[in-house]
Order: structure tokens, then C-alpha cells, then sequence
């Protein structure tokens, strides 16, 4: 197949929306692509085959299953650099934060440190925990980025069991540099760090060794950037791991040796299978399984997506530069060069939730977060559906 060039952006329509006929990305103008991408039509057939597996073969479908599942995690490793063999899955990502938040040492170090500009997952479990009185939580102010990273490696003490925070952050899309150093800040102090890097994953190419992150827990999935749809999230875990033992734990764990299974202390399976939780709709695994494979045949990888991210986003970003809006009511830090931001434009805007409805109206799908409107491109969208957006927000009542 011809990989998808810069240049096919240009045409009247992306030939790359051919794939995507059911969700009609052709059609509509879908800045959703930070949230929820559009799913290849190749998807369709993965859902099918479970189907037909499980028609087949009843309870007895789990080992087409668990190949299913090495496929998702060669994926994720792909991405990660790392090795399948240290990733784990789950159906979302709050099921592998808690379990990641259970084996940790909770009751002599009391501490978690985290940033106000984490995602709902980290954030609600966190103040939940805090509501209780059962942790100290500590938030440091996610901006400025350029020193976050720093803000918590100082914030952590011998008190601290683990240090969480996103490698993009989901409001701003701001990069988070410098995070190779805060793991190494971690590691002297034997801090756990957790990096939600659920924005960064295949918009923005990551390699974990290389950033200084070898020692680092990850958290992410493919609900957004990956095309893979609901119930397909992972939780990369370091190798030689095995002192910790998740108390929040399902019965997958051991899936390999119930007949084995004596008294004495709990066990756990090996790699992986040490995270793994309880029986879940395997659909998901093999709908992402012809994802993945859909994107290596196209040679869709992380290298060639963030230079049409960063096409999309600049492109976006000069047309809104060119309605020349009143900055009172919306703008966008031209200060922050579009290198150092993920795969949406965020844009500073008091009343985003009225302006996301009009753009609704107008056909144009996007979102918000607080007094942010982001609007998110993906590789199957063309520059004439871009410019139609920023065209559509220029007419919004109350901007024009």
C-alpha cells in the first residue's frame, strides 16, 4: 500500500477517509480526534470474528482470545519501545491506576504527589482519597509546563510513595520536558512514578529508554489517537517488578494455574498476568488487533502521524490566527511553539461550552475542558475540512 504523504491532505478529499466509510469522516467535520478517533472499517471485522470465535467455540474461545491480547500488547510495546512482556491490560485506565495505587507501601509512605492538570481518572480517585483523609495528597500547578517536571522531583520526600502525572497534559496539550530527570529523582528517593501518557501515545513519538523513563510505571490506551476503541488500555510496568503485589487483583492472574493453586500466601501469574484483572468482552482485543495491523500495513506509525499532527495543528492554529478574534473573548498562546504541544489546539476561551454547542449546530464536532476549547485533527481529515472548522468558529455567534 502507498503510506499516507502531507501532500494527500491537500486533495479535496483524504484518500486515507476511504477506510473510514461507517463513521463517514468524509462527511463530517469531526475535531474529536484528542477524545475519540474514528475506527478504521477493518474494525468491523475484528468484532465479527469474536463473534464467530465465541459461536464456535464457546468457553473454550480463550486461547484465540489471549492471541488477540499479545497482539494489543506487541502493539503497545511497539509504541512504548519496550518489550510485550511488560505490558499489562485492562478495560480502562482507572482499573490499572487503581491496582498500580494498591501495591504500593501506602501504609508507611502516606504521600502521593500530582499535578492540578491530571485527567479524571488520576484526579477524582486522588481527591476521593483525600476526602477520606486516608493519603496526603499534594497537587502541583501543572503550568507553567517547562517546570513541572522539577515542581514535583522537589516535592517528594521520603514520606512520598508515588509521583503520577501526564506526559501531555489533556487541557492545555502541553508536552511535559523533562521527565527523564524526575524519574531519576524518583528512583534515588524510591518513589514509584506513574506517567499517564494517554496524549502522547501515537500522536507524539515516545521511546521510554531513551527519555530516561526505563524505570517509570506508564498508563494509556486506545480510545483516542490509537483508533482502537473502548476497553483497550495498558499499564506498562518495569521489568523486575515482582516485588509488588497488587491487593486490588482478579482471578486472570492465576488463569494459567487454578489446578496448581495451595495454601499459604496469594499468588500471582507471571509478567503481565501479575496486573491482570477478571474476565472482560474480549471483542475489544480483537478489534484492536486489525487496528494495529491496519496501521503497519498503511505504515502509519508514530514517526509519520506526528508529521501530520503537526501539519493539522499548524494548520488549524494559522487559519485561527487569521480571523483575528478578540483575544477577550478567544486566543491561543502564540508564545508556546506548536513543537512542544500534542495532538489537539487548545484554546483559551471563558465561554467554550456555549462555542462547542454552536460549532454542534454547525456541524462541527469538538469539545472543552473548563475554559478550554480543543480542537483535535486526525490523519484522515483533509486541509478543506480544517479550514471549513476554523471557517465555522469565525462565524459563531458571539466571536464574529
Amino acid at each position: 500500500m502507498t503510506p499516507l504523504r502531507i501532500d494527500d491532505l491537500s486533495r479535496p478529499s483524504n484518500p486515507l477517509a476511504a477506510h473510514y466509510a461507517q463513521f463517514r469522516v468524509a462527511e463530517r467535520l469531526l475535531l474529536t480526534g484528542h477524545s475519540h478517533q474514528a475506527w478504521p472499517d477493518i474494525a468491523f471485522e475484528g468484532v465479527k470474528e469474536a463473534w464467530r470465535d465465541a459461536a464456535e467455540l464457546v468457553d473454550e474461545k480463550w486461547d484465540r482470545v489471549a492471541a488477540k491480547a499479545d497482539r494489543v500488547r506487541a502493539g503497545y510495546a511497539t509504541l512504548l519501545g519496550v518489550a510485550p512482556a511488560e505490558v499489562a491490560l485492562g478495560q480502562n485506565t482507572h482499573e490499572l491506576v487503581t491496582r498500580f495505587l494498591s501495591a504500593l507501601p501506602l501504609d508507611r509512605r502516606r504521600r502521593l504527589v500530582t499535578t492540578d492538570g491530571e485527567f479524571h481518572t488520576i484526579r477524582r480517585q486522588l481527591d476521593r482519597l483525600a476526602e477520606e483523609a486516608r493519603l496526603e495528597i499534594v497537587k502541583i500547578a501543572a503550568e507553567p509546563a517547562e517546570t513541572l517536571a522539577e515542581r514535583l522531583a522537589a516535592a517528594a520526600d521520603e514520606k512520598t510513595a508515588a509521583v503520577l502525572v501526564s506526559s501531555v497534559l489533556f487541557g492545555s496539550a502541553r508536552i511535559v520536558p523533562g521527565l527523564g530527570a524526575l524519574a531519576a529523582s524518583c528512583l534515588r528517593s524510591g518513589v514509584e512514578l506513574l506517567v499517564d501518557a494517554y496524549h502522547h501515545l501515537n500522536v507524539v513519538p515516545i521511546s521510554l529508554e531513551s527519555e530516561g523513563l526505563g524505570a517509570a510505571f506508564v498508563v494509556g490506551g486506545g480510545y483516542k489517537y490509537c483508533q482502537l476503541g473502548e476497553g483497550v488500555c495498558f499499564l506498562r510496568v518495569p521489568p523486575g517488578r515482582d516485588d509488588l503485589r497488587p491487593i486490588l487483583t482478579g482471578w486472570f492472574s492465576e488463569f494459567a494455574r487454578l489446578t496448581q493453586r495451595s495454601a499459604g500466601e496469594v499468588p500471582y501469574g507471571e509478567g503481565p498476568a501479575r496486573w491482570a484483572g477478571a474476565t472482560y468482552d474480549p471483542a475489544s482485543h480483537y478489534r484492536a488487533a486489525r487496528v494495529f495491523d491496519f496501521f503497519d500495513a498503511r505504515g502509519l506509525d508514530a514517526r509519520l502521524l506526528r508529521e501530520i499532527s503537526q501539519h493539522q495543528v499548524g494548520l488549524l492554529a494559522a487559519e485561527f490566527d487569521a480571523l483575528d478574534l478578540d483575544s477577550r473573548i478567544i486566543s491561543r498562546d502564540r508564545n508556546v511553539p506548536l513543537t512542544a504541544v500534542g495532538g489537539f489546539l487548545a484554546l483559551r476561551c471563558p465561554g467554550a461550552a456555549g462555542v462547542a454547542s454552536s460549532l454542534r449546530d454547525r456541524g462541527v464536532l469538538t469539545d472543552f475542558r473548563g475554559e478550554s476549547l480543543r480542537l483535535g485533527p486526525a490523519p484522515y481529515l483533509s486541509d478543506h475540512q480544517l479550514r471549513a472548522a476554523i471557517a465555522a468558529l469565525g462565524d459563531t455567534k458571539g466571536l464574529a
